[in-house]
């Protein structure tokens, strides 16, 4: 069955899955005509596997969600479930504080300036590295016709179910619907067809920052899966497979560097299968990362190899060196606003986010410790020196001089915002010529001379950042579990592992793997193969077929 969604917008009518030309390519069943209402409730995984609802509202309440039990002032902390009970409803608790709010178009979220910021601190990473490259922004529109989203029959088969439709405007129907972009591959290649000529005009290397829309209809989740999010798209041409398979790792190298040295977050490279690789490219690598809380893996961003087939279906041609026409090599890569919920679940705990500190738009926050009859203005203005001296130094630093919450709520704030590094100055510490910093990973306190306190804190930011990347690595690789069978194959399964299993490498057997699965918390699926192989000895089996392996393969559910 097919769902007909609208909503309206200064005039506009987006109709999802509905599309008379896609039926006509037999894409489509004929619709039903059916309004669906803003979602009460978000499903999304928990740690048992199971789907389980979580109040759209989140912890505050508003908008319709449940009244919690007031857990804060039994602890002191201010999530209302911990992060082990009930992974979903703890996610919930902690993007809404300050990173999104809820719209009021089911998927689709606001994202706040906490969130922002660290887009932002990505953007400005990746956009210099692919500068470097010889790439150049641009920017396509919003809007495919329909004819052009069809030329490519493998793309838009895989894209069909979620590609949105504008079929109104204002009261008045379209003569042709118009499709908003899922992915720009359709958009953009006509035009290349265009500005490519002859071999001089290659390579050409353009990426745009912009939004794409995809209608889930499977679970809505913050960062993770909505309706319309943030990207970069990358689209390029080559004269030479050999320079497009250079390209290709290049761009997978940048991503893994967001991930591990920005977000702290350990993934591996590797090459997804032909069932998991882009629709009508030749081949996909990913960056994959792994919640253990959950037991599932996430493709963190993908850099596919598009080969010529987009190049045959838009006349991608040039004249080469010898007078001789051919076909381009084509590539396009991604990353997007996903990275962030992949960040939140790895480091968060019961207190809320940690941000690793080279995202975090505050690395320092500086809290007055005033107690009775103390010197409150000589610690507020110790504050701001304090403040004043990191910022100079380059370092993202706030004070909080607010004299309506006490010290230890500001605490708790803080630390439910992710803060790296907090700093606490007293009247001690203003005797003494000290302050005293707190560290949200673990919590170390120590007293610091103010003569000093630059150096140590930039020493102790590096410090931090390096910790959340080991401890997250540690805990994802006490996840990965090594079979040989089937029967050991859903053991771990059903423990929630990260599996690197022996292959046969055959598309068959995975579809088989994940028709064995399937249950009612998803079916198990190839993550990539890494390019990163351990030794496979002669005569191993296929875990799931036993013929001859040919290669190692993570598996496991995913989001």
């Amino acid at each position: 069955m097919n769902f007909r969604v609208i909503f309206e917008s200064k005039g506009l009518q987006v109709v999802t899955l509905l599309s008379p030309y896609l039926r006509r390519l037999q894409l489509l069943p004929p619709p039903l005509s059916l309004t669906i209402k803003e979602e009460e409730k978000v499903e999304m995984a928990g740690p048992s596997g199971k789907k389980e609802k979580v109040d759209k509202a989140g912890p505050s309440g508003g908008g319709g969600g449940k009244k919690k039990k007031d857990v804060k002032k039994e602890t002191g902390l201010g999530l209302s479930v911990k992060k082990d009970e009930n992974f979903g409803e703890w996610y919930s608790e902690v993007c809404k504080h300050e990173m999104i709010e809820y719209y009021d178009i089911s998927g689709c979220y606001i994202l706040r300036p906490w969130s922002m910021a660290i887009w932002e601190i990505m953007q400005t990473f990746f956009d210099a590295e692919i500068k470097k490259m010889k790439v150049k922004n641009c920017y396509f529109p919003l809007f495919v016709s329909p004819g052009v989203l069809e030329k490519e029959k493998d793309h838009i088969e895989g894209f069909a179910p979620e590609v949105a439709w504008v079929t109104k405007s204002g009261k008045s129907d379209l003569e042709v619907p118009i499709a908003i972009r899922p992915t720009s591959e359709t958009v953009m290649y006509p035009y290349y067809s265009k500005w490519i000529r002859g071999h001089r005009d290659l390579p050409l290397k353009l990426n745009q920052w912009c939004n794409v829309v995809r209608w889930e209809f499977s679970n809505p989740t913050p960062f993770i899966r909505s309706r319309e999010f943030l990207w970069q798209e990358g689209h390029t041409a080559f004269a030479t497979k050999e320079e497009a398979d250079k390209e290709v790792l290049e761009i997978l190298e940048l991503y893994r560097r967001i991930y591990e040295e920005y977000l702290a977050v350990p993934v591996v490279k590797g090459m997804k299968s032909e069932n998991e690789k882009f629709a009508g490219g030749l081949y996909t690598t990913s960056v994959e990362a792994f919640i253990p809380n959950t037991g599932r893996g996430v493709q963190g961003a993908t850099s596919h190899c598009l080969g010529q087939n987009f190049a045959k279906m838009f006349e991608i041609n040039f004249e080469n060196e010898k007078g001789e026409t051919e076909m381009v090599w084509q590539n396009s890569w991604a990353y997007s606003t996903r990275t962030i919920g992949v960040m939140i679940m790895t480091h968060g705990d019961d207190k809320g986010l940690i941000l690793p500190p080279k995202v975090a738009s505050v690395q320092v926050v500086v809290i007055p410790v005033p107690y009775k009859d103390a010197n409150t203005q000589g610690i507020f203005d110790a504050c701001t020196a304090t403040v004043a001296a990191l910022s100079e130094a380059g370092i993202r630093a706030e004070e909080d001089l607010r004299d309506n919450y006490s010290p230890g709520w500001k605490y708790s704030n803080w630390e439910m915002k992710g803060v790296p590094l907090r700093i606490e100055i007293g009247p001690r510490d203003l005797e003494n010529d000290q302050v005293r910093t707190v560290r949200r990973d673990n919590g170390v306190k120590e007293d610091i001379p103010r003569g000093s306190l630059v150096e140590h804190v930039k020493e102790l930011l590096e410090k931090i950042q390096a910790n959340m990347y080991e401890v997250a690595k540690q805990k994802r690789e006490a996840c990965v579990e090594e079979i040989k069978t089937w029967d050991e194959f859903i053991v771990a399964l059903n423990k929630k592992k990260l599996i690197l299993a022996p292959w046969c490498d055959e598309e068959e057997v995975e579809r088989d793997v994940k028709a064995r699965t399937k249950g009612e918390t998803g079916a198990a699926k190839t993550l990539c193969s890494p390019f990163e192989q351990p030794e496979l000895p002669e005569g191993t089996l296929c875990f799931a077929s036993g013929k001859p392996a040919k290669k190692w393969t993570y598996w496991g559910r995913s989001y």
